[in-house]
Protein backbone atom coordinates (compact mmCIF):
# COMPACT_ATOMS: atom_id res chain seq x y z
CA UNK A 1 0.00 0.00 0.00
CA UNK A 2 3.21 1.88 0.48
CA UNK A 3 2.24 4.11 -2.69
CA UNK A 4 -1.39 4.97 -1.95
CA UNK A 5 -1.19 8.56 -0.76
CA UNK A 6 -3.24 9.71 3.25
CA UNK A 7 -6.38 11.20 3.16
CA UNK A 8 -8.67 13.30 5.24
CA UNK A 9 -12.36 13.97 3.02
CA UNK A 10 -15.42 15.38 4.79
CA UNK A 11 -18.82 17.34 3.68
CA UNK A 12 -17.91 20.48 2.35
CA UNK A 13 -20.46 21.66 4.97
CA UNK A 14 -21.80 20.27 8.22
CA UNK A 15 -24.70 22.05 9.99
CA UNK A 16 -26.38 21.01 13.10
CA UNK A 17 -28.67 23.08 14.91
CA UNK A 18 -32.25 23.87 15.43
CA UNK A 19 -35.29 24.42 12.72
CA UNK A 20 -32.81 23.82 9.72
CA UNK A 21 -35.49 22.02 7.11
CA UNK A 22 -37.17 25.66 7.12
CA UNK A 23 -33.65 26.99 5.52
CA UNK A 24 -33.14 25.07 3.02
CA UNK A 25 -33.37 27.77 0.58
CA UNK A 26 -29.95 28.34 2.54
CA UNK A 27 -28.28 25.99 1.39
CA UNK A 28 -29.66 25.13 -1.89
CA UNK A 29 -29.15 28.99 -3.37
CA UNK A 30 -25.23 28.56 -3.61
CA UNK A 31 -25.91 25.11 -5.59
CA UNK A 32 -28.74 25.83 -8.66
CA UNK A 33 -32.04 26.87 -8.98
CA UNK A 34 -34.03 23.56 -9.21
CA UNK A 35 -33.92 21.44 -6.13
CA UNK A 36 -35.15 17.74 -6.43
CA UNK A 37 -35.84 16.52 -3.32
CA UNK A 38 -35.64 12.59 -2.15
CA UNK A 39 -38.04 11.83 1.54
CA UNK A 40 -38.51 9.43 2.95
CA UNK A 41 -41.82 8.39 3.63
CA UNK A 42 -42.27 10.05 7.06
CA UNK A 43 -41.06 12.88 6.36
CA UNK A 44 -42.85 14.15 3.52
CA UNK A 45 -45.35 15.94 4.74
CA UNK A 46 -42.40 17.98 7.20
CA UNK A 47 -40.80 18.84 3.71
CA UNK A 48 -43.98 20.42 2.22
CA UNK A 49 -44.74 22.28 4.98
CA UNK A 50 -41.47 23.42 6.08
CA UNK A 51 -39.15 23.63 3.24
CA UNK A 52 -41.21 24.02 0.37
CA UNK A 53 -42.60 27.67 1.07
CA UNK A 54 -38.69 28.27 1.63
CA UNK A 55 -37.51 27.29 -1.16
CA UNK A 56 -40.41 28.95 -3.37
CA UNK A 57 -40.25 32.13 -1.34
CA UNK A 58 -36.56 32.18 -2.71
CA UNK A 59 -37.12 31.48 -5.82
CA UNK A 60 -36.21 27.77 -6.04
CA UNK A 61 -37.97 25.37 -8.01
CA UNK A 62 -38.50 22.00 -6.21
CA UNK A 63 -39.98 18.77 -7.20
CA UNK A 64 -40.52 16.28 -3.69
CA UNK A 65 -40.21 12.20 -4.64
CA UNK A 66 -41.15 9.69 -2.07
CA UNK A 67 -38.07 7.06 -1.66
CA UNK A 68 -39.30 3.72 -1.91
CA UNK A 69 -37.95 2.01 0.90
CA UNK A 70 -34.80 0.32 -0.31
CA UNK A 71 -31.75 1.45 -2.33
CA UNK A 72 -31.15 -0.31 -5.45
CA UNK A 73 -29.77 0.24 -8.63
CA UNK A 74 -33.60 -0.07 -9.66
CA UNK A 75 -34.57 2.65 -7.26
CA UNK A 76 -31.68 4.59 -8.10
CA UNK A 77 -32.13 4.85 -12.58
CA UNK A 78 -36.12 5.39 -11.24
CA UNK A 79 -35.26 8.75 -9.85
CA UNK A 80 -32.31 9.42 -12.08
CA UNK A 81 -35.31 9.54 -14.91
CA UNK A 82 -37.41 11.84 -12.82
CA UNK A 83 -34.90 13.97 -12.02
CA UNK A 84 -33.82 14.46 -15.96
CA UNK A 85 -37.31 14.85 -16.86
CA UNK A 86 -37.97 17.22 -14.21
CA UNK A 87 -34.91 19.61 -15.23
CA UNK A 88 -33.38 19.82 -11.25
CA UNK A 89 -30.40 20.97 -11.05
CA UNK A 90 -29.48 20.30 -7.26
CA UNK A 91 -30.28 16.80 -5.47
CA UNK A 92 -31.87 17.05 -2.00
CA UNK A 93 -31.78 13.84 0.23
CA UNK A 94 -34.35 14.16 3.41
CA UNK A 95 -34.46 10.91 5.82
CA UNK A 96 -33.08 7.93 6.84
CA UNK A 97 -29.58 6.22 5.80
CA UNK A 98 -30.59 4.17 2.86
CA UNK A 99 -32.87 7.54 1.49
CA UNK A 100 -29.55 9.45 1.82
CA UNK A 101 -27.28 6.64 0.26
CA UNK A 102 -29.45 6.95 -2.71
CA UNK A 103 -29.74 10.55 -2.88
CA UNK A 104 -26.18 10.19 -2.96
CA UNK A 105 -26.29 7.86 -5.64
CA UNK A 106 -28.59 9.68 -7.69
CA UNK A 107 -26.26 12.87 -7.52
CA UNK A 108 -23.31 10.89 -8.45
CA UNK A 109 -25.06 9.61 -11.75
CA UNK A 110 -26.64 12.48 -12.62
CA UNK A 111 -23.54 14.74 -12.13
CA UNK A 112 -25.53 17.41 -9.64
CA UNK A 113 -24.74 19.00 -6.51
CA UNK A 114 -26.08 17.23 -3.25
CA UNK A 115 -27.19 18.47 0.11
CA UNK A 116 -28.17 16.17 2.92
CA UNK A 117 -30.73 17.06 5.49
CA UNK A 118 -30.39 13.45 8.17
CA UNK A 119 -34.23 13.22 9.92
CA UNK A 120 -32.84 9.57 11.77
CA UNK A 121 -29.02 9.50 13.93
CA UNK A 122 -28.84 6.17 12.99
CA UNK A 123 -25.68 5.76 11.04
CA UNK A 124 -23.06 7.64 10.04
CA UNK A 125 -24.27 7.70 5.88
CA UNK A 126 -24.89 10.96 5.37
CA UNK A 127 -20.97 12.65 5.49
CA UNK A 128 -19.25 9.62 3.90
CA UNK A 129 -18.51 9.72 -0.40
CA UNK A 130 -20.68 6.01 -0.08
CA UNK A 131 -23.96 4.51 -1.20
CA UNK A 132 -24.18 0.93 0.19
CA UNK A 133 -26.53 -0.99 -2.46
CA UNK A 134 -28.97 -3.48 -1.84
CA UNK A 135 -30.74 -6.38 -3.85
CA UNK A 136 -34.14 -6.23 -4.01
CA UNK A 137 -34.61 -8.98 -1.38
CA UNK A 138 -32.71 -6.26 1.52
CA UNK A 139 -29.11 -8.52 1.29
CA UNK A 140 -26.07 -6.37 0.64
CA UNK A 141 -25.22 -6.15 -2.66
CA UNK A 142 -22.13 -3.69 -3.23
CA UNK A 143 -20.18 -0.59 -2.40
CA UNK A 144 -20.65 2.80 -4.55
CA UNK A 145 -17.23 4.33 -4.07
CA UNK A 146 -18.30 8.59 -4.72
CA UNK A 147 -15.26 10.74 -6.18
CA UNK A 148 -16.75 13.40 -3.41
CA UNK A 149 -18.96 14.37 -0.32
CA UNK A 150 -21.71 15.59 0.09
CA UNK A 151 -21.91 19.76 -0.34
CA UNK A 152 -23.41 20.29 2.72
CA UNK A 153 -25.06 17.80 5.42
CA UNK A 154 -27.38 20.08 7.53
CA UNK A 155 -28.22 18.19 11.12
CA UNK A 156 -31.65 19.55 12.13
CA UNK A 157 -31.38 19.02 15.99
CA UNK A 158 -35.17 19.70 16.37
CA UNK A 159 -35.93 16.75 14.30
CA UNK A 160 -33.61 14.63 14.97
CA UNK A 161 -34.46 14.70 18.78
CA UNK A 162 -38.35 13.91 18.09
CA UNK A 163 -37.00 10.51 16.07
CA UNK A 164 -37.42 7.91 17.80
CA UNK A 165 -35.14 6.56 20.18
CA UNK A 166 -34.05 3.64 18.54
CA UNK A 167 -32.55 5.06 15.32
CA UNK A 168 -31.07 7.27 17.99
CA UNK A 169 -29.51 3.98 19.94
CA UNK A 170 -28.11 2.36 16.53
CA UNK A 171 -26.07 5.55 15.68
CA UNK A 172 -24.30 4.93 19.00
CA UNK A 173 -23.94 1.57 18.02
CA UNK A 174 -22.84 2.51 14.68
CA UNK A 175 -20.40 5.41 15.60
CA UNK A 176 -19.10 2.64 18.61
CA UNK A 177 -17.34 0.62 16.59
CA UNK A 178 -15.38 3.97 14.32
CA UNK A 179 -12.55 4.18 16.76
CA UNK A 180 -11.83 0.35 16.95
CA UNK A 181 -11.76 -0.10 12.96
CA UNK A 182 -9.82 3.20 12.17
CA UNK A 183 -7.24 1.83 14.89
CA UNK A 184 -6.69 -1.72 13.20
CA UNK A 185 -6.42 -0.03 9.44
CA UNK A 186 -4.01 2.40 10.97
CA UNK A 187 -2.21 -0.25 12.37
CA UNK A 188 -2.39 -2.58 9.24
CA UNK A 189 -1.64 0.20 6.97
CA UNK A 190 -4.93 -0.61 5.08
CA UNK A 191 -7.20 0.59 2.55
CA UNK A 192 -9.88 3.59 4.14
CA UNK A 193 -13.04 4.36 2.36
CA UNK A 194 -11.87 6.21 -0.42
CA UNK A 195 -9.86 3.79 -1.26
CA UNK A 196 -6.25 5.05 -0.06
CA UNK A 197 -4.35 5.19 3.16
CA UNK A 198 -5.82 6.06 6.45
CA UNK A 199 -4.64 8.75 7.82
CA UNK A 200 -3.30 9.94 11.41
CA UNK A 201 -5.92 13.14 11.14
CA UNK A 202 -8.64 10.39 10.80
CA UNK A 203 -7.69 8.17 13.59
CA UNK A 204 -7.71 11.27 15.43
CA UNK A 205 -11.56 12.04 14.80
CA UNK A 206 -12.31 8.33 15.24
CA UNK A 207 -10.67 8.83 19.07
CA UNK A 208 -12.38 12.02 19.59
CA UNK A 209 -15.90 10.62 18.18
CA UNK A 210 -15.29 7.34 21.00
CA UNK A 211 -14.66 10.02 23.49
CA UNK A 212 -17.98 11.39 23.08
CA UNK A 213 -19.70 8.86 23.10
CA UNK A 214 -17.82 7.96 26.20
CA UNK A 215 -18.65 10.90 28.06
CA UNK A 216 -21.97 11.81 27.26
CA UNK A 217 -23.92 8.67 26.74
CA UNK A 218 -26.22 8.66 29.95
CA UNK A 219 -27.40 12.26 29.30
CA UNK A 220 -27.88 11.87 25.61
CA UNK A 221 -30.33 9.12 26.08
CA UNK A 222 -32.22 10.66 29.05
CA UNK A 223 -32.50 13.70 26.45
CA UNK A 224 -33.70 11.51 23.99
CA UNK A 225 -36.03 9.41 26.20
CA UNK A 226 -37.90 13.20 26.75
CA UNK A 227 -37.40 14.15 23.05
CA UNK A 228 -35.42 17.67 24.16
CA UNK A 229 -32.25 19.02 23.07
CA UNK A 230 -29.06 19.11 25.57
CA UNK A 231 -25.36 19.98 25.25
CA UNK A 232 -24.88 16.46 25.89
CA UNK A 233 -27.24 15.03 22.66
CA UNK A 234 -25.85 18.06 20.71
CA UNK A 235 -21.97 16.14 21.38
CA UNK A 236 -23.59 13.06 20.45
CA UNK A 237 -25.08 14.16 17.08
CA UNK A 238 -21.63 15.67 16.11
CA UNK A 239 -20.17 12.16 17.39
CA UNK A 240 -22.90 9.85 15.53
CA UNK A 241 -23.11 11.78 12.02
CA UNK A 242 -19.98 13.66 11.25
CA UNK A 243 -17.60 11.79 13.60
CA UNK A 244 -18.38 8.87 13.14
CA UNK A 245 -18.78 9.48 9.18
CA UNK A 246 -15.44 11.43 8.74
CA UNK A 247 -13.48 8.95 10.96
CA UNK A 248 -14.28 5.95 9.13
CA UNK A 249 -14.17 7.11 5.95
CA UNK A 250 -10.37 9.09 6.58
CA UNK A 251 -9.50 6.15 9.13
CA UNK A 252 -11.53 3.20 7.79
CA UNK A 253 -13.62 0.21 8.34
CA UNK A 254 -12.65 -3.57 9.50
CA UNK A 255 -14.07 -6.47 10.85
CA UNK A 256 -16.85 -4.94 12.45
CA UNK A 257 -19.00 -3.63 9.37
CA UNK A 258 -17.43 -6.74 7.25
CA UNK A 259 -19.13 -8.87 9.95
CA UNK A 260 -22.14 -7.03 9.81
CA UNK A 261 -22.20 -7.41 6.07
CA UNK A 262 -22.08 -11.07 6.51
CA UNK A 263 -25.33 -10.54 8.72
CA UNK A 264 -27.36 -9.58 5.69
CA UNK A 265 -27.72 -12.97 4.80
CA UNK A 266 -29.36 -13.78 8.05
CA UNK A 267 -33.44 -13.80 7.33
CA UNK A 268 -34.46 -13.08 10.95
CA UNK A 269 -32.21 -10.12 11.25
CA UNK A 270 -33.22 -8.37 8.16
CA UNK A 271 -35.80 -6.00 10.31
CA UNK A 272 -32.50 -5.22 12.81
CA UNK A 273 -31.10 -1.80 12.42
CA UNK A 274 -27.53 -1.40 10.97
CA UNK A 275 -25.80 -0.06 14.25
CA UNK A 276 -27.19 -3.06 16.38
CA UNK A 277 -25.43 -5.15 14.35
CA UNK A 278 -22.22 -3.40 13.72
CA UNK A 279 -22.00 -3.45 17.92
CA UNK A 280 -22.02 -7.49 17.38
CA UNK A 281 -19.30 -7.09 14.54
CA UNK A 282 -17.04 -4.85 17.00
CA UNK A 283 -17.69 -7.76 19.30
CA UNK A 284 -16.86 -10.00 17.10
CA UNK A 285 -13.48 -7.73 16.02
CA UNK A 286 -12.79 -7.46 19.94
CA UNK A 287 -12.24 -11.18 19.86
CA UNK A 288 -10.47 -11.65 16.92
CA UNK A 289 -7.86 -8.93 18.52
CA UNK A 290 -7.81 -10.56 21.66
CA UNK A 291 -8.68 -6.76 23.38
CA UNK A 292 -8.06 -6.72 27.10
CA UNK A 293 -10.92 -6.79 29.13
CA UNK A 294 -11.62 -3.01 30.23
CA UNK A 295 -12.13 -2.25 26.56
CA UNK A 296 -14.85 -5.15 26.35
CA UNK A 297 -16.33 -3.34 29.65
CA UNK A 298 -16.59 0.34 28.55
CA UNK A 299 -17.63 -1.27 24.60
CA UNK A 300 -20.50 -2.93 26.63
CA UNK A 301 -21.05 0.29 28.88
CA UNK A 302 -21.75 2.47 26.29
CA UNK A 303 -23.87 0.07 24.13
CA UNK A 304 -25.64 -0.73 27.23
CA UNK A 305 -26.32 3.03 28.04
CA UNK A 306 -27.93 2.97 24.89
CA UNK A 307 -30.18 0.83 25.21
CA UNK A 308 -28.67 -1.78 21.82
CA UNK A 309 -29.59 -5.57 21.55
CA UNK A 310 -25.90 -7.35 22.50
CA UNK A 311 -26.44 -11.01 21.87
CA UNK A 312 -28.35 -12.38 18.64
CA UNK A 313 -31.23 -13.31 20.41
CA UNK A 314 -31.61 -10.15 22.10
CA UNK A 315 -31.44 -9.03 17.92
CA UNK A 316 -34.50 -11.31 16.86
CA UNK A 317 -32.55 -14.58 16.24
CA UNK A 318 -34.99 -17.60 16.57
CA UNK A 319 -31.95 -20.13 16.56
CA UNK A 320 -28.64 -20.50 15.94
CA UNK A 321 -27.43 -22.45 12.90
CA UNK A 322 -24.14 -23.20 12.49
CA UNK A 323 -23.97 -23.38 8.30
CA UNK A 324 -26.08 -20.02 8.07
CA UNK A 325 -23.44 -18.14 10.61
CA UNK A 326 -20.54 -19.86 8.69
CA UNK A 327 -21.85 -18.15 5.42
CA UNK A 328 -22.01 -15.04 7.10
CA UNK A 329 -18.36 -15.26 7.99
CA UNK A 330 -17.85 -16.31 4.75
CA UNK A 331 -19.47 -13.29 3.37
CA UNK A 332 -17.71 -11.31 6.00
CA UNK A 333 -14.30 -12.03 4.57
CA UNK A 334 -15.29 -11.55 0.67
CA UNK A 335 -11.79 -9.97 -0.70
CA UNK A 336 -13.88 -6.76 -1.37
CA UNK A 337 -14.96 -6.49 2.20
CA UNK A 338 -12.85 -4.64 4.68
CA UNK A 339 -12.25 -7.70 6.52
CA UNK A 340 -8.61 -7.21 4.76
CA UNK A 341 -7.82 -4.25 7.22
CA UNK A 342 -7.35 -6.10 10.07
CA UNK A 343 -3.67 -6.08 11.44
CA UNK A 344 -3.44 -9.51 11.24
CA UNK A 345 -4.88 -12.07 8.85
CA UNK A 346 -8.04 -13.41 9.69
CA UNK A 347 -9.53 -17.15 7.87
CA UNK A 348 -13.55 -17.73 7.58
CA UNK A 349 -13.19 -20.33 10.63
CA UNK A 350 -11.60 -17.53 12.75
CA UNK A 351 -14.39 -15.16 12.28
CA UNK A 352 -17.15 -18.06 12.44
CA UNK A 353 -15.04 -18.87 15.86
CA UNK A 354 -15.47 -14.88 17.13
CA UNK A 355 -19.01 -14.62 16.17
CA UNK A 356 -19.52 -17.72 18.53
CA UNK A 357 -17.25 -16.44 21.37
CA UNK A 358 -18.51 -12.47 21.21
CA UNK A 359 -22.17 -14.11 21.07
CA UNK A 360 -21.34 -15.81 24.47
CA UNK A 361 -19.80 -12.81 25.77
CA UNK A 362 -22.93 -10.42 24.67
CA UNK A 363 -25.07 -13.75 26.78
CA UNK A 364 -22.71 -13.29 29.49
CA UNK A 365 -23.36 -9.31 29.83
CA UNK A 366 -27.10 -9.44 29.42
CA UNK A 367 -27.11 -11.70 32.51
CA UNK A 368 -24.94 -9.26 34.16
Amino acid sequence: MGNLPRTVTSPTKFIIGTHQLAQMAEYVSPLGKHAFILSSQSNFDRVESLAVPALKEAGIGCVIEKFNRQCTEAEIQRLGRIVVQRGADVIVGVGGGQALDCAKAVAYYQRKPLVLYPTVASTDAPCTALSVIYTEEGEFERYLFLPRNPDAVVADTGILAAAPQYFFSAGVGDALATYFEARACYEADGVNLVLKRPSRTGLGLARLCYQLLSENVEKAMEAVRDKVMTPALEQMLEATIYLSGVGAEAGGLAAAHAVNNGMSVIADLHETQHGEKVVFGLLTQLVLEDAPQDEFDEVIRIAKAAELPLSLKEMGLKSFIEADWRKVAEVACDEKDTMSNMPVPVSVDDVYQAMVKANEIAESYCMA
